[in-house]
């Protein structure tokens, strides 16, 4: 039997998933009501709501007036391929790699793209690559935010102003809640899914100046699917970045960034949201501190992530089972939180180590993993009790 006793309080909102990511605070279907249904995207109504999300995208990230952004299909998978499809190959190419997401653009590089000149910089999880290895003569491709590792870059101080190649950053759990370095970023890419807890299926495209030039000077090799051409007779489609879509979006989604972006807008803006997601996870690491059993994935707090914070287990009876039982007793864990309606979907992603993974991003309320945490140690001692008792 576990000496914890069960808590009281439950999470007001207890979706801490690494994506989608939780709603924004007070959400309901009612703020769909306005959503252009049953009308073209292509007629004047339409393209008013996908130029909005463009224009408040593009003031809440303070990006800058002369980079472009547009709505593409398929999320942030979507836009990082579209990224990498249209524009590798022009140069040498070095690819960072620390967790799933990264190693997922290693594969698409080396074995879809086939690109000769690729070098590969990795880390085991929990840790960055030599970020000092990095050839600004090179392309670089690599993400923000380590979703499925709890690991970002610090900052963009690693990047050459003066750079030669081009940055291709995937920031889809960085967006909106991380200080992007927009000087040091080429490309850059992200889901309506994650920090403003948006529907899926849509991905963000931010292009540099230096991007848009590479794509009208540079043909690649192979061929592009329609979905992928950004440029029309060598010079780019302007209209895809004034809210003229590739494909058919759903009007639905749109009118829910739309209400997002606007709770966005009343959060503070990029200054309110970044400082969301840091309270939340400053309220995970106080308790951290005190809590044995448990720590970061993320060895050093200077690359710790305040979106998808990802927990080890550190109990010396829990590192002592075989690799396949850690495994199964940390999905445990995760299952007794989701029985109990105190946290759904924070299993640790299946490639990780085993442990948990909380979403902390700007719609997740401090509040909120405050009463999670004391389940947290509820659900720990009972599932340590109950295969204890077992053994």
């Amino acid at each position: 039997m576990t000496n914890v006793r069960r808590p009281d309080t439950r999470p007001a909102n207890p979706r801490f998933s690494s994506g989608p990511c939780a709603k924004r605070p007070g959400w309901n279907l009612d703020v769909l009501s306005d959503a252009c249904l049953g009308r073209s995207h292509r007629a004047k109504a339409g393209k008013a709501k996908l130029a909005a999300v463009i224009e408040l995208s593009h003031a809440i990230l303070e990006v800058p007036a002369d980079y472009r952004i547009g709505i593409v299909p398929a999320s942030d998978t979507g836009a990082v391929e579209l990224a990498l499809w249209s524009l590798l190959g022009a140069r040498g190419i070095d690819v960072l790699a620390w967790e799933s997401f990264g190693k997922g653009w290693v594969t698409d590089i080396t074995k879809q793209l086939k690109c000769a000149d690729v070098r590969v910089l990795e880390a085991d999880y929990g840790q960055l690559p030599d970020l000092g290895q990095v050839d600004p003569a090179r392309d670089t491709v690599f993400t923000w935010n380590g979703t499925t590792s709890g690991v970002c870059v610090p900052n963009g101080d690693w990047i050459a102003t003066d750079r030669e190649g081009l940055t291709i950053c995937d920031a889809t759990s960085a967006a909106f809640a991380m200080d992007l370095p927009w000087d040091k970023l080429d490309v850059t890419t992200y889901s309506w899914q994650k920090v403003l807890g948006g529907e899926a299926q849509h991905g963000m495209l931010i292009l540099s100046p230096r991007a848009v030039e590479r794509l009208e000077s540079y043909t690649p090799p192979w061929p592009l699917p329609k979905l992928f051409r950004l440029t029309k007779g060598g010079k780019l489609q302007e209209g895809i970045f004034r809210g003229e879509t590739i494909n058919t979006p759903s009007m639905l989604a749109v009118e829910d960034q739309l209400d997002a972006l606007a709770w966005a807008k009343l959060a503070g803006g990029l200054p309110g949201l970044m400082a969301r997601s840091r309270a939340n996870l400053a309220a995970l690491e106080a308790w951290v501190d005190k809590t044995a059993w448990v720590d970061f994935l993320a060895a050093d707090p200077a690359s710790r992530s305040c979106t998808s914070v990802c927990l080890t287990i550190v109990d010396p009876w829990f590192l002592g089972l075989d690799a396949a039982t850690r495994a199964a007793v940390a999905k445990r864990v995760a299952a007794a939180l989701e029985t109990e309606g105190a946290a759904y979907d924070v299993a640790g992603y299946r490639d990780a180590p085993p442990g948990l993974r909380i979403w902390a991003g700007a719609t997740v309320e401090t509040s909120d993993l405050q009463a999670l945490l004391p389940w947290l140690d509820w659900a720990w001692e009972t599932v340590k009790a109950e295969n204890a008792t077992a053994a």
